[in-house]
């Protein structure tokens, strides 16, 4: 199962408000399973893919991402409302998902992870076997 994981996270956004950033910017995501995998869903807008990195160590996810600034160095900014500079997010990820066969695709400013659950999660059927049924109950 995923985990959420960033408890100040309102609290970042106001502080971020107030006082300008304070650490690297959480980016919005959307979890779910659909069947056998967990879909996850995170908004990186204007993030060229070759800056976003995934890592997973001890089950932990880690997501970074960067996003430069589109004006050209030395120019005078007029309106900077877009965030720039490092996103990063952590997933804390359960036993009951195969971190080694995560995918992940980038399409329209959102990244996109499937990831399986383990086979050995899966709920499967088990086969009852009962002993002699030629056996006759006797009162």
């Amino acid at each position: 199962m995923l985990m959420r994981t960033d408890p100040f996270r309102e609290f970042d956004r106001l502080a971020q408000q107030v006082f300008g950033p304070t650490r690297p910017a959480a980016m919005p995501m959307d979890a779910y399973r659909a069947g056998d995998d967990f879909i996850v869903h995170f908004d990186l807008p204007g993030i060229d893919p070759e800056t976003i990195e995934l890592d997973v160590e001890r089950n932990v996810l880690n997501v970074r991402a960067e996003r430069r600034s589109p004006a050209p160095e030395g120019a005078e900014m007029i309106v900077a409302e877009r965030p720039t500079g490092s996103f990063t997010r952590q997933l804390f990820l359960g036993e009951t998902l195969d971190t080694d066969r995560i995918d992940a695709s980038y399409e329209a400013g959102v990244l996109t992870l499937r990831i399986p659950v383990a086979e050995q999660a899966k709920p499967r059927r088990i086969q009852i076997t009962g002993g002699d049924s030629r056996k006759q109950i006797s009162n």
